[in-house]
């Protein structure tokens, strides 16, 4: 193909939405600038220009939208009618394109790069979780190169028509599948206590980072029995602050009991230390009172805004909290609170998380199964460099909420670090391991039509070698804890071309049997809740549903 005059060439404005944080934006920006330019020798080789919208700033060092504000100027300023692509590289606020977005009328596209290190794939899917909420069309594409023939084929498609579309032809209705008996029992009787008794759902702050996709209207959570109870995160910090030094210190104690191991230097902008976990004692403490006060049957910290300035993170809080084995904390009344179970905790306050981990938790108890679960970050995923595995192997990854059951090892088998100074700037431990091989259900609670759906799957969980796990981990988060997850009968592409959020929700079964009846049952449950649901992919044996 010849290559067009510049003059003569279409136009392609592009914008890229950033982090909140400075620190973020800042070290982050490299692998977006060189996206960018990817990007822009990608559309020039087929005719077209492609134009930031916004300049880089020089003084701050990056060139992202870093706030809602500066969002809507630079969208008041564009042409409402040209074709728009929104690329990222990184973890990007929702919120700070979202509303020129809306308001946008020529053809939109989100781009996303294919790497562990910088997570473009998991802001982008929480843009598109927000604008399917808002009922806005978009496309969508993701590359590692920007220069394989999937990309490319879907690029043309959508600069010649301003739509392109993926097959997503392993999701099912799941009114056209055959659910066991057994499952639909166990559903209709869980949904009559929820319409009964009802449930709470504790949300200390909404809207963490800008995820709108993240916030469940009250009016769609009425039907399924289960209601917010708002909470302020400056009553977390205050219940923190009055829990004395000897409770912490008890369980501070348990975790090292436990064989938990705790990776503690001398300073305090670089590494962790002891009075940072005590903190995160205080604060673990103090969750799990106000959620025994309140009668919250899960509860979501939002931590990076608010939090982030007067206290340690709280991810080990959060897989503490989703642990059956944890740390005993007593009410007011010198009740121990719900000793042996865990208090389902929604990682970023992310209540479509959150309403799925509290029907996990009944479901799974109510068929014998594990309780625990949790989400992650379905951060990222590649072929096994070792050949020890020879399927697509993803990496799911969360910045600490997984419970400790969850690891090989358990508790022994697990170790802290300190959070990451660029995200989280008084640090504190995290809750790392190495997920066990075992049968997973995963699964994701959406908006979409003014409706709430929920696709649902199934996939195991592999081990892989040594080198391979740190391959991974250092190509992502090294700190984290980390999933190796096979999902049954559903390609990368297909995944991307269908998931509605950054996130993903797991818990384990017993047996790939176990763990297709609790799939069922959890589907079923969601139908009667009066949620649209679909499940993806086949079963471990490649059986269709």
């Amino acid at each position: 193909m010849k290559k067009k005059p510049a003059s003569k060439m279409k136009t392609v404005l592009l914008v890229a939405s950033g982090d909140l944080r400075q620190s973020a934006n800042e070290t982050c920006w490299p692998a977006q600038a060189a996206m960018e330019k990817q990007l822009t020798a990608c559309l020039a080789k087929l005719g077209y220009k492609l134009i930031r919208a916004h300049p880089y700033k020089p003084a701050l060092k990056h060139g992202f939208i870093a706030s809602q504000k500066e969002g809507m100027e630079i969208f008041a300023r564009l042409n409402p009618e040209m074709p728009l692509i929104v690329a990222e590289s990184v973890w990007q606020y929702s919120h700070h394109v979202l509303p020129g977005l809306i308001s946008h009328q020529g053809p939109i596209l989100t781009v996303a790069n294919w790497s562990g290190q910088w997570p473009g794939l998991v802001g982008m899917l929480n843009l598109n979780g927000g604008l399917t909420k808002a009922g806005k069309k978009y496309s969508t594409l993701w590359s590692e190169n920007f220069d394989d023939e999937y990309f490319l084929s879907h690029l043309k498609e959508w600069l010649a028509t301003g739509v392109t579309k993926h097959k997503t032809s392993h999701v099912k209705a799941l009114a056209k599948c055959a659910v066991p008996s057994k499952a639909k029992a166990v559903a209709k009787k869980i949904a009559a206590d929820l319409r009964t008794r009802k449930s709470i759902m504790g949300v200390f702050d909404e809207g963490c980072m800008g995820m709108y996709n993240a916030i469940i209207p009250d009016e769609l959570l009425f039907s399924t029995g289960v209601y917010k109870e708002r909470l302020s995160q400056s009553a977390l910090y205050y219940g923190a602050t009055q829990v004395s030094d000897a409770e912490a210190r008890e369980v501070f104690n348990w975790y090292k009991k436990k064989g938990f191991t705790f990776h503690f230097g001398s300073d305090e902008e670089n590494e962790l230390t002891e009075s940072q976990v005590i903190w995160q004692c205080k604060m673990y403490i103090a969750a799990c009172r106000i959620a025994d006060e309140f009668g919250c049957e899960a509860i979501g910290i939002q931590y990076q805004q608010g939090l982030k300035d007067l206290i340690p993170a709280s991810d080990l809080v959060e897989g503490t909290l989703n642990s059956s084995d944890r740390p005993p904390v007593k009410n007011a009344a010198g009740k121990v609170i719900r000793a042996g179970e865990p208090i389902p905790h929604f990682n970023e306050v992310d209540e479509c998380a959150g309403f799925d981990g509290l029907i996990t938790n009944r479901v799974h108890k109510a068929l014998g199964q594990p309780v625990e679960n949790t989400l992650h970050d379905l951060r990222w995923g590649d072929w096994d460099k070792s050949g020890t595995v020879k399927d697509y192997v993803w990496v799911y990854l969360i910045s600490g909420g997984a419970p400790a059951e969850h690891h090989i090892g358990g508790w022994a088998g697990s170790d802290g670090w300190r959070q990451s100074k660029w995200y989280f700037r008084l640090g504190g431990s995290t809750l790392r391991g190495i997920a066990k091989p075992g049968e997973i259900v995963w699964s994701r609670v959406f908006v979409e039509n003014g409706k709430l759906k929920m696709d649902l799957g199934r996939a195991k969980v592999v081990e892989l070698p040594a080198e391979e796990t740190q391959r991974r981990w250092d190509a992502t988060s090294n700190v984290w804890p980390i999933m190796h997850a096979v999902t049954y009968g559903v390609t990368r592409d297909q995944m991307m071309a269908r998931h509605k959020a950054n996130h993903i929700q797991v818990a384990y079964a017993k047996s790939a049997k176990d763990a297709d009846m609790a799939m069922y049952a959890k589907a079923a449950l969601a139908a009667e809740l009066g949620i649209e649901v679909s499940l993806c992919g086949t079963k471990a044996n490649g059986k269709a549903f």
